[in-house]
């Protein structure tokens, strides 16, 4: 087991090359003088034995995750620093950002489990009370319903401001979940929560007006993107709730920065998924585009995600040396 004498020892450290790291800032290791890239180089070394030291330690794992992300980012400002930003946002997509998402799994999950239930409760208080349903959707809406009609029309008018409204709107839910975490994670439990009461209640609605297979082939195609990048963010926002609600043994802001860094890398990488979704919400989800080609066409795309997500292996490291 660590011992706290030790951590005390070697914090000084470790601060030292988040100085360091912070100090480099957007002009990379040009900003650090001859003897801070020499420090630099020492301290990465000595860092890295001691986040094997503290590996071997079962409870030190919230420990080796800052350290694994701070000796990253050493890593990237030596390897890095002189790389064209779009070879950095190549490198972040292709080797980063599955990595990443697979180490936050739990998070992921989480939010998804919250959305899946609050939808069967959903599910369920519209079948008990059918006038829950029109309370939560309004009049308008549970009209429209009820007339066999979708709500898409206004969609298919005007795609190209549709597409964009519906971008922007989804990048705002996205942040709105990642920025609930600072709320002790209520902001974002709640969000998840009520888009999943809402989707079960208008999958009741219509289901129980015939209109399930217009339904979900309209939400299909974009929904498997869409719905994965809300869920992915609102882990980043649970990610920050455990950062600010149990620090461990680091500091509440070194805590804090270290479930920030991770979180962020998680919300960045959504920004693809939400413009792609648009498009396809804007373009095609509500056309007229047969309803099972639509759902073969959600499902390739789910398919080709979950590729990327779980099965994208990264480059192997460059070898690290002393600058």
């Amino acid at each position: 087991m660590i011992s706290t004498f030790w951590l005390e020892k070697r914090k000084p450290y470790w601060r030292r090359l988040e100085v360091l790291v912070e100090q480099s800032g957007r002009r990379g290791v040009g900003a650090l003088a001859h003897s801070e890239l020499q420090e630099l180089g020492l301290l990465y070394r000595q860092i890295a034995a001691d986040l094997s030291t503290v590996r071997e330690d079962p409870a030190g794992k919230q420990l080796a995750l800052y350290l694994n992300q701070l000796l990253g980012r050493a890593h990237n400002l030596v390897y890095m620093g002189n790389r064209s930003r779009a070879i950095d946002a190549l490198r972040f997509f292709r080797d980063i950002y599955p990595r990443v998402f697979r180490e936050t799994l739990s998070y992921t999950m989480t939010a998804f489990v919250i959305f899946i239930g609050a939808a069967v409760i959903g599910l369920l208080v519209s079948l008990h009370d059918p006038g829950f349903q029109r309370y939560l959707l309004g009049e308008e809406m549970m009209k429209t319903i009820e007339g066999h009609k979708m709500w898409t029309h206004s969609v298919v008018a005007m795609k190209p401001l549709a597409s964009s409204r519906i971008m922007t709107n989804n990048i705002s839910v996205a942040l709105a979940a990642f920025a609930g975490g600072l709320l002790a994670g209520l902001g974002t439990i709640y969000l998840v929560f009520f888009n999943g009461l809402l989707l079960g209640v208008v999958g009741t609605a219509c289901w129980q007006a015939g209109m399930s297979l217009q339904l979900w082939s309209f939400v299909a195609p974009h929904g498997v993107l869409e719905l994965t990048a809300i869920f992915i963010s609102a882990g980043a926002g649970l990610i920050i709730a455990r950062g600010l609600l149990f620090p461990g043994l680091l500091p509440r802001a070194d805590s804090l920065r270290q479930a920030g860094d991770q979180a962020v890398r998680l919300l960045v990488g959504v920004i693809p998924m939400l413009i792609v979704a648009g498009t396809i919400e804007g373009f095609l989800s509500p056309t007229a585009m047969h309803v099972w080609l639509k759902l073969l066409f959600g499902a390739a795309m789910f398919a080709l995600l979950l590729a990327y997500l779980f099965f994208t292996t990264p480059r192997a490291p460059e070898p690290i040396v002393a600058p």
